[in-house]
């Protein structure tokens, strides 16, 4: 599928260039030019897809269709969660109008979790950077992190750790607009520019330290690391992440590169999964409408989730 770019590289780095293959520089340069062009490709294709397909998801909506249907509010707001876009600073809106719409909270948290690990960026990336089975198994575990931590989150019963404004603000009835296909991909094609303006420079650095790595780090060393930290590597990849404040744009192409030099993939995405969905920026926008031990529950459920990910995604991959 990507033949053409395979060559492209191989004419920049070894015809232009006049670089010898198997030399530090020309490795590292084909590594940075063949995964630009193949992550921008499949970044648009996907991106435009999935923003389609929200385009009939409008935050509104999503509230009145998990309010609606609470029996199975927990894999309908993991599954929302995937297809709506999220950021730290909208996480205090969104999750009030959840709570204000009579959601059960255990949904609530759910598409806390899901919304920022499992989107569309990192589904994307992992796509080509690792193929469809990682890809799909990211999906999945990233979906079942975020059920079982809304899941047992609720079990707690965390009411009277949520600020009580939370529960007293009205947003009110807003109106849902029904779009045509030309106005849904109009939508979609916007939605695409905005999101590569925002993180285009993050995924050119981080395929450069990609390159980097996969040129100059021998695989020994990243080889003998794993070893070393042997059965915590998981934890401790994921405490690592949590202080790291990153999105899957700005982390997939260095992963990568540590990847193809050892580091087991199961460890490597613990930690890409703990970097989007726990971070300390974000603890302190939820610190506004959440107090500090629910918090500490929050991030201590979604942790160990992440973790037991790991472990497992390291035995079947």
């Amino acid at each position: 599928m990507f033949e053409i770019y395979e060559k492209l590289a191989d004419y920049i780095v070894y015809s232009t260039l006049d670089l010898q293959k198997g030399e530090r520089l020309s490795e590292a340069l084909h590594f940075i030019i063949y995964d630009t062009l193949k992550i921008f490709t499949l970044l648009f294709v996907i991106v435009f897809f999935l923003s389609f397909l929200r385009s009939y998801f409008p935050l509104e909506k999503t509230r009145k269709i998990l309010s609606k249907h609470k029996a199975v509010a927990l894999p309908l707001a993991a599954f929302l969660g995937v297809l709506t876009p999220f950021c730290s600073c909208s996480a205090v809106p969104m999750f009030i109008g959840f709570v204000e719409s009579g959601i059960p909270l255990s949904a609530a948290f759910t598409f806390l979790v899901a919304s920022p690990m499992v989107n569309e960026i990192a589904l994307g990336l992992l796509l080509s950077l690792f193929g469809v089975k990682v890809a799909l198994l990211y999906l999945i575990f990233g979906l079942i992190v975020a059920i079982v931590s809304g899941f047992i989150i609720e079990k707690i019963n965390p009411r009277n750790l949520i600020e009580d404004y939370v529960f007293e603000l009205k947003f009110g009835e807003g109106q849902i607009e029904e779009l045509t296909i030309k106005e849904r991909l109009k939508f979609a094609y916007n939605n695409v520019n905005e999101i590569f303006k925002k993180i285009w420079i993050y995924i050119v650095i981080a395929i450069g330290i990609g390159g980097f790595i996969h040129g100059y780090v021998p695989q020994d060393v990243i080889e003998s690391i794993s070893k070393n930290t042997g059965i915590f590597a998981v934890p401790l990849a994921v405490l690592i992440g949590i202080p790291l404040y990153s999105n899957s744009a700005g982390i997939l192409p260095v992963i990568q590169a540590l990847i193809l030099k050892g580091v087991p993939i199961g460890t490597a995405i613990a930690f890409m999964m703990a970097t989007t969905a726990l971070s300390f920026p974000e603890f302190m926008i939820l610190k506004q409408i959440m107090k500090p031990k629910l918090i500490a529950i929050f991030a201590l459920i979604v942790g160990l989730s992440i973790i037991i990910s790991g472990y497992i995604l390291n035995l079947i991959l």
